[in-house]
C-alpha cells in the first residue's frame, strides 16, 4: 500500500509559541474578494503559515502575493495592544477534500482556539438553488448554535443561505468544527466570485466586525475584479466608509 501523506502542520514565526493562541476572533478567508482585502490591510503581521506537505512551494514569492499558493496566518493588534486578538488566516491554495478535515482541526480547536469565527468563502453557481444574476450582488450566511444563542446586536445581520442550496469543501468543514466545538461561528458566502461591488460589501462588512481595521487601501486596483462597469449596487454597498 502507498505510504500515508504526513498531516499538515503549522509553522509559526515564533519558535516557541504559547499555544493554543486564543484569538477573540478569527477570520479565514477562502474568496478572491477576501483574500483581496486581507492582502491589502497594512496594519497585519505575518505569525505563521499553514503547510500541506503535498503542495509544492514552487512559484512562490519571498514576500506574500496574491498568486502565491499558501496559507499564511496574520495578526491584528487590538487597542489594548493584545497582538493576538484578532487573527486572518489568509486561504490561497486548493484544498484538497480528503485533507479539509485535518486543516479544519489545525484552525479551529488545536493549535488556535478562537471564541469566535468568521469564514468567508463565493457561492458556487452549481451549489445554489435559484437564480444567480452575474450583475448583481448577493451575500447570505450560515451560523453555527452557538453564534445563533449570541446577543443580535453582535450577529452579522444577512439574509441566511437558502435551504436546498449546499456548501461544501472547506469552509463547510470548518463550519462543522466550530459546531462541533460549540465555537460562534459564521460563514458568509457572496456572489459574483470576482466583483468590486463584493470586495466593498465585504470590506464594510469587516469594518463593522473590527472597527480598528484600516480598509482605506482596499479599492486599489478594484477594478481588475470585473471588467464590467455600472454594475447594480444596493444602497449598503455604497457605504459611506468608501467616500
Amino acid at each position: 500500500p502507498p505510504e500515508p501523506l504526513p498531516s499538515p502542520f503549522i509553522v509559526f514565526s515564533n519558535p516557541k509559541p504559547e499555544l493554543p493562541l486564543k484569538p477573540s476572533l478569527l477570520i479565514i478567508a477562502l474568496s478572491s474578494p477576501s483574500l483581496h482585502i486581507f492582502h491589502s490591510l497594512p496594519s497585519k503581521t505575518l505569525i505563521g503559515t499553514l503547510i500541506i506537505p503535498e503542495l509544492p512551494f514552487s512559484g512562490n514569492t519571498v514576500e506574500p502575493s496574491l498568486q502565491d499558493k499558501s496559507c499564511n496566518i496574520y495578526s491584528l493588534s487590538d487597542n489594548n495592544n493584545n497582538n493576538n486578538a484578532v487573527l486572518l488566516v489568509s486561504v490561497q491554495l486548493p484544498v484538497p477534500p480528503e485533507r479539509s478535515n485535518l486543516v479544519s482541526r489545525l484552525l479551529v480547536g488545536q493549535d488556535i482556539v478562537p471564541a469566535r469565527v468568521i469564514i468567508l468563502d463565493s457561492i458556487q453557481s452549481r451549489n445554489f438553488r435559484g437564480r444567480l444574476s452575474p450583475d448583481e450582488a448577493l451575500a447570505a450566511k450560515l451560523e453555527t448554535s452557538s453564534e445563533k444563542k449570541a446577543a443580535a446586536t453582535s450577529r452579522l445581520s444577512l439574509d441566511y443561505f437558502p435551504s436546498g442550496s449546499v456548501i461544501d469543501g472547506l469552509s463547510a468543514s470548518l463550519l462543522s468544527r466550530c459546531q462541533l466545538k460549540n465555537i460562534r461561528g459564521t460563514l458568509v458566502v457572496s456572489w459574483p466570485e470576482f466583483d468590486p461591488s463584493v470586495v466593498r460589501f465585504l470590506g464594510a462588512l469587516l469594518k463593522s466586525i473590527v472597527p480598528s481595521l484600516d480598509i482605506k487601501s482596499v479599492d486599489k486596483d478594484l477594478e481588475k475584479y470585473s471588467s464590467r462597469t455600472g454594475l447594480k449596487r444596493d444602497a449598503w454597498l455604497d457605504s459611506d466608509l468608501y467616500t
